[in-house]
């Protein structure tokens, strides 16, 4: 199919909102992971279920959620903002990357949502974004935080967190089971106030013992997703019950705090006689806006709203969380899943193929107006999506090659003949943002880029590399004459018709992916590695191996993609580090172990200005493209939505929400409730 896994995996699924976003490809729709502090990874087109991890803290706190795993936090808000008094020792009712917030202390709720939205009904869908051991066709586990078995969508629902994300603005947050913060002057300390209404569902007190007990065993026991964006936390403390002292290491990550505050809170008691780091069915005992209805393994799983829940009426809250019942139904084939949303198995579907959308929404429902087809905007940064290729395999260390499959990549046939010209060319890692590249170097960015002159191509301190145009016939003559002369530049010469490495060896590649939708998409590209004398196959295998392979780097070359919040920050490491390239289970697919990238990721996560931030991104960013690690892919800048007419929704998603808020900002219209039925 045609989407992109992105990258999207929440990495805390709330805590990876605030990061940005990432998604496994699945279809060749591959959309961008978006949280601001997070990383998730979302499903595209012409990838296998996509999804990551990086997108956002959105869900951080619950309210970005399904689509929490951008990288950072990108685009500045576009409201006057109010100065936070970070550093000065008073107590705040939020906090954000800079400082800045839109909302003061006595707000009574978002401005994105309906304050006074019923409650009530269902609301079922199918996975779109994935986050940290989570998968888009099934789960065996109840725990979707460590690294072993395969954890179940929608747990984040069910636990409180520290803060909870503004999805109107790019990475701030508000007072959510603490009801304010204070921070040292030297920003390496920051002290929580809890609560004293805020409760587990079993009608226990949630205390700072639970917080600290949660971060300290996140940061031990945690998804090495987790344990990489944790570097900079030290420890958490619970001198009494209603204070929490969180420590950081000097020199801190910027949004290592706004992590922090949207990691899930567990109770310190249940895991008194329980390993935390077991794959296990048992319900956890959680604080959140739900808790585990009913469920059976690999088939469906449904989360009850708490009637009673002690933070409905919270600012972060109010509005959010309408529907009694939230239930994900998983399916390994996505033909199947498609008949099953026609057939009202569930009401709710993203379509990240577009080939279905421009074809197969012509069933009874669609045309009696049972079921309605809404594109909304979608104004996050897309990230990105593409072929990822190993670099840990000796046959992709030269650039050269990698330059040469690039070439050999038709976007513009397979845009027009398998996705019905739905999509975009994505160029960089933050596409759709102003973070990414145009133009020659401005003077702050040869700033940045001057001290690496020598260790990068000298195409960094000029126009930005993007990648070709072809002539749309599927096999241009022009670009496959380029990628020949780049593979035999780099000593891969043909013999009787076979391309051979420079050790002699045939030049083999295999497409690693768990959905056969995506299959399409890689014919043509196999094709003309073909003519280039490349022996390339597409290798389909299930859900748990696939991640399998990708967590023990075993592949060649494979969809994901990722989305960058407005607010990039610590999460870049997970992707780009060189201590992530070599750290098993980490989104570093590609294997990018390079001096001068880390030193940018740096400069990224220790920007103190948004400008400085822009700056950062757009010299790494062209660093990263020189780099050719990746055959970019495509994007959309909207959300293609279905959903059986028995919901109502705001009239457009929050700026920097992942997703189009559905379900946490949605809910059921009494007025609509017969509207699914068949018409007599």
């Amino acid at each position: 199919m045609e989407f992109l896994r992105g990258a999207a995996v929440r990495l805390s699924l709330r805590a990876l909102c605030a990061l940005g976003s990432l998604r496994p490809c699945g279809t060749a729709e591959i959309r961008a992971l978006r949280p601001a502090l997070v990383v998730v990874v979302r499903r595209g087109e012409g990838e296998p279920d996509r999804q990551t991890v990086l997108r956002d803290f959105s869900r951080m706190a619950l309210f970005t959620r399904r689509h929490a795993l951008g990288f950072g936090i990108g685009a500045l808000c576009a409201t006057r903002l109010r100065p936070a008094a970070a550093d000065n020792g008073v107590d705040m009712h939020g906090m954000s990357a800079f400082g800045d917030l839109k909302y003061p202390a006595d707000f009574h709720h978002f401005d994105y949502v309906n304050v006074n939205a019923p409650k009530g009904g269902t609301f079922s869908l199918i996975p779109s974004v994935r986050a940290y051991n989570q998968s888009y066709f099934t789960f065996n586990s109840l725990n979707a935080y460590i690294l072993k078995g395969e954890g179940a969508q929608g747990m984040d629902m069910t636990f409180a967190t520290l803060m909870g994300r503004a999805n109107d603005e790019p990475d701030a947050m508000y007072g959510f089971a603490a009801k304010s913060v204070r921070i040292s002057p030297d920003k390496l300390t920051y002290t929580f106030t809890m609560r004293p209404e805020a409760r587990f569902h079993d009608g226990s007190k949630l205390t700072a013992q639970d917080v600290a007990f949660s971060l300290n065993t996140l940061k031990e026991k945690g998804h090495p997703m987790i344990l990489v964006q944790l570097r900079d936390f030290i420890k958490a403390e619970a001198p009494d019950d209603a204070t929490v002292v969180v420590s950081f290491a000097p020199k801190r990550a910027r949004d290592v705090p706004l992590y922090v505050a949207s990691l899930p809170i567990f109770s310190k008691a249940y895991y008194a006689n329980r390993p935390f780091e077991e794959s296990t069915l048992d319900t956890p005992l959680g604080s959140g806006p739900y808790k585990v209805g009913r469920f059976e393994v690999n088939r469906f799983i449904e989360y009850d709203r708490v009637k009673d829940w002690w933070a409905a009426d919270l600012p972060v809250c109010r509005g959010s969380f309408n529907f009694d019942t939230v239930r994900y139904e998983f399916y390994r084939d996505r033909d199947v899943a498609f008949e099953g949303f026609t057939g009202k198995n569930y009401l709710y579907r993203e379509e990240l193929t577009a080939r279905i959308w421009a074809t197969r929404y012509d069933f009874p429902a669609i045309k009696d107006g049972r079921v309605k087809r809404e594109l909304l905007p979608d104004e996050t940064p897309s990230g990105a999506q593409g072929w990822f290729i190993n670099m840990r395999r000796d046959k992709f260390k030269d650039p050269r090659v990698r330059e040469a499959l690039i070439y050999a990549f038709d976007f513009e046939w397979t845009n027009k003949t398998i996705m019905y010209g739905a999509y975009a060319r994505t160029h960089s890692p933050f596409q759709n943002s102003d973070m990414m590249v145009s133009g020659p170097p401005s003077p702050e960015e040869l700033a940045l880029l001057e001290p690496f002159r020598g260790q990068v191509p000298d195409e960094v301190f000029g126009m930005p590399f993007v990648p070709p145009v072809s002539d749309g016939s599927g096999q241009d003559r022009a670009l496959l004459r380029k990628a020949a002369q780049l593979l035999s530049d780099a000593g891969c010469v043909v013999k009787d018709g076979k391309r051979l490495l420079p050790n002699g060896e045939p030049f083999t590649i295999e497409f690693l992916n768990d959905e056969a939708s995506i299959q399409p998409h890689h014919g043509p590209y196999i094709k003309n590695l073909g003519v280039l004398g490349i022996d390339a196959t597409f290798r389909l295998i299930d859900a748990v191996q696939y991640r399998a392979r990708l967590e023990d780097f075993d592949f060649d070359m494979t969809i994901q993609r990722f989305s960058m919040s407005a607010t990039p920050g610590d999460v870049m490491r997970a992707f780009f580090s060189s201590q992530a390239a070599s750290t098993k289970g980490s989104y570093n697919l590609a294997g990018i172990s390079s001096p001068v990238i880390d030193a940018l990721v740096e400069k990224i996560i220790a920007a103190e200005t948004r400008a400085e931030l822009t700056t950062a991104c757009r010299a790494f960013d062209r660093v990263f493209r020189a780099g050719r690690y990746w055959v970019p892919q495509w994007y959309a800048n909207t959300h293609k939505v279905a959903y059986w007419d028995l919901f109502a929704h705001p009239p457009k998603p929050a700026r920097y929400a992942q997703g189009v808020g559905a379900p946490d900002n949605w809910w059921a219209d009494p007025a609509k409730a017969g509207n699914a039925e068949q018409p007599k």
